[in-house]
């Protein structure tokens, strides 16, 4: 999950090293019990007898359950379309890659919905298996936790109006003195507006839905946006907004899983099983279902 304050997502990717001083001073005080939490088993694979276990999952994963039978995942479900309760079900996209990779482990899957802040120390307290919540592998975190590979982009893309959409493909034409570009107040996307629209006005406005105004009402040539964001204005707002044409996303990002530090098996599992979904196209179709957009931003590589 990326930085975007006022959106409706809170972000673990931009946590600033103070956040993480104060998370690792935690550790040894924090309990998941202090934060509100619930659980859901859903998937198939092996029963659950309750309890803990260390033995290895038998399909090779390497998973060694803090549940025995289950996949347990560290989640804060509030940040739709990625994860958030739906019926008091989770849902999202996290939630869909998860049920499949719950069998593919040979476990049930259990989630735990925590606040952000109880994740990582419930993971180093051995109190999941993983979490997912779209955490960017940052050199801080690395000292702490293990990660996967990518599972999920962020992009940061320009919308116009959606009558100028196909005649703005690159970005020189809006780096320019006279015309402006607005972000959402705080957020990445206003850092990478500065960056890429060094020559134009970049305005920040405290509100998402009133930088999406500024654009559509002519008041601004462009907003610098997170792609799914705009894609849920255009859905709402048929005919007003529209991304650019521009090729590439002006900035892109990764989530990852994070384990316990020292379970390579399992680590080597997980991007496996990732690049083999990513591979099937299992990852994009699921990301444009839950995103709503119409093409997923590129995915790293994997090995060949």
């Amino acid at each position: 999950m990326k930085d975007t304050k006022g959106s409706g997502r809170r972000s673990p990717v931009a946590l600033t090293a103070l956040a993480l001083v104060l998370v690792a001073a935690m550790f040894a005080l924090a309990a998941c019990g202090s934060s509100s939490s619930s659980s859901n088993d859903s998937g198939s694979g092996s029963s659950s007898s309750g309890g803990s276990s260390t033995t290895s999952s038998d399909n090779g994963s390497g998973l060694k359950p803090v549940n025995s039978g289950k996949l347990t995942v560290g989640m804060n479900l509030q940040f739709r379309p990625e994860m958030y309760l739906q019926g008091g079900q989770p849902a999202g996209y996290d939630v869909e890659l998860l049920r499949l990779l719950a069998p593919a482990a040979g476990v049930r899957l259990n989630i735990q919905n925590l606040d952000f802040n109880g994740l990582i120390p419930g993971l180093q307290a051995k109190k999941f298996d993983m979490v997912s919540v779209g955490l960017s592998a940052t050199p801080e975190r690395r000292q702490v936790v293990d990660f996967s590979r990518p599972y999920v982009p962020y992009a940061q893309i320009l919308g116009v109006p959606a009558g100028r959409a196909s005649s703005v493909t690159s970005i020189a034409q809006l780096n320019q003195k006279g015309r402006t570009i607005v972000a959402l107040q705080g957020s990445t996307a206003e850092t990478t507006a500065r960056r890429v629209f060094p020559n134009a006005t970049v305005d920040s406005l405290p509100d998402q839905n009133a930088a999406f105004l500024q654009v559509a009402t002519g008041r601004a040539d462009g907003i610098v946006v997170e792609d799914y964001l705009l894609a849920q204005f255009t859905a709402s707002n048929p005919g007003r907004l529209a991304p650019s044409a521009i090729s590439r996303p002006l900035d892109l990002e990764y989530g990852s899983y994070a384990v316990p530090k020292g379970n390579d098996a399992f680590v080597s599992f997980l991007n496996r099983w990732i690049c083999e979904r990513q591979a099937d196209g299992t990852l994009e179709r699921i990301y444009r279902q839950q995103f709503s957009v119409r093409t997923m931003p590129p995915m790293p590589a994997c090995p060949a």
